[in-house]
């Protein structure tokens, strides 16, 4: 399936940084590692060869120091900057203030060195009203080309797209949380983002390495980590069934085990983010970009899922 935006093709997959940036929010807190700037501009490198140039990061990834950090990639890397397209976003406060979103949204080109965001982001569908209304000026200067919707229900996406189509203009696209451990809470709004010709975006895929057939109970994550914290042992022997059928899979399709949750996503008709820290995960992600999963593979994924018992929500969610 060919989609685009802003006339340009998407790639099958999004390429996330959350776990590029450090300090607050940054790599060593939520995933429990950091990694050099020399191999993540090496990842980088390896990604965007592959044909994945789609990127997404945030301005509270690190504290912008992932944005930081992309915006080196680029200029060291992408000679035109037509040739890349880049989403980010901006997590507003519960309270309205006035001048945060146009700040916010400076800051991030500032940071990346670029002139334009293909793709904003509301983070968090706080006082919607306003904080879109703020968005519209970046729009029509073209600061920002799109506007996107992240960690929101079905009421807020319309409320979105009324306050947008009133001013003449269009929600672009959706981002929620989407892998085979939280799946069918977004059922309703992927039906809905077709039917509406929205894009629909599905962060942590691979619940941020759970899915991926790299952790288990045998190799638990980073002590001290917030997925540590969020997804122990115990967890991981309730899906133990769903993670040797991804195993079994694999070694059908002659791929990583990581490929097949994302290929699973793909097969939903979603757009997954998949992040990546090292050049070898560029290179299985490019493998894995021609695969598709037979129907019956498909249920038995959900099937032994949902089995499983074991559902993964974000405290932000």
């Amino acid at each position: 399936m060919n989609r685009t935006l802003n006339e340009k093709t998407i790639p099958s997959y999004m390429i996330g940084t959350w776990a590029w940036g450090e300090g607050i929010n940054g790599s060593k807190m939520i995933f429990g590692r950091t990694y050099s700037q020399e191999q993540l501009m090496e990842t980088f490198r390896t990604a965007y060869a592959a044909g994945f140039t789609f990127w997404d990061t945030a301005e509270v990834y690190g504290m912008g120091n992932a944005e930081e950090i992309l915006g080196q990639c680029i200029a060291k890397n992408i000679t035109n900057k037509e040739d890349i397209l880049i989403s980010t976003k901006h997590l507003p406060g519960k309270k309205f203030k006035e001048g945060a979103v146009t700040t916010a949204i400076n800051r991030s080109l500032q940071r990346m060195g670029i002139d334009t965001i293909d793709l904003y982001w509301l983070h968090q569908p706080y006082t919607l009203q306003e904080n879109i209304l703020e968005m519209i000026p970046s729009l029509k200067t073209g600061k920002i080309k799109q506007i996107g919707l992240s960690n929101c229900n079905i009421a807020q996406i319309k409320e979105a797209q009324r306050i947008l189509e009133k001013n003449g203009l269009k929600l672009a696209a959706v981002q929620n949380h989407f892998s085979l451990l939280a799946m069918d809470r977004q059922n309703e709004i992927l039906a809905y983002c077709r039917k509406e010709n929205l894009l629909f975006f599905g962060y942590m895929v691979l619940e941020q390495g759970a899915l991926s057939g790299k952790y288990g109970v045998d190799n638990p994550f980073p002590r001290f980590s917030m997925r540590s914290l969020s997804f122990g042992k115990r967890k991981f022997r309730k899906i133990q069934k769903l993670l040797d059928y991804e195993k079994d899979l694999a070694q059908k399709y002659q791929i990583d085990v990581s490929q097949i949750p994302i290929a699973w996503a793909v097969s939903k008709q979603a757009i997954p983010i998949v992040g990546l820290t090292k050049p070898s995960q560029a290179k299985a992600l490019s493998s894995g970009t021609q695969i598709k999963l037979t129907s019956g593979e498909i249920e038995n994924l959900e099937f032994l899922s949902r089995k499983s018992g074991v559902t993964c929500k974000g405290s932000w969610e």
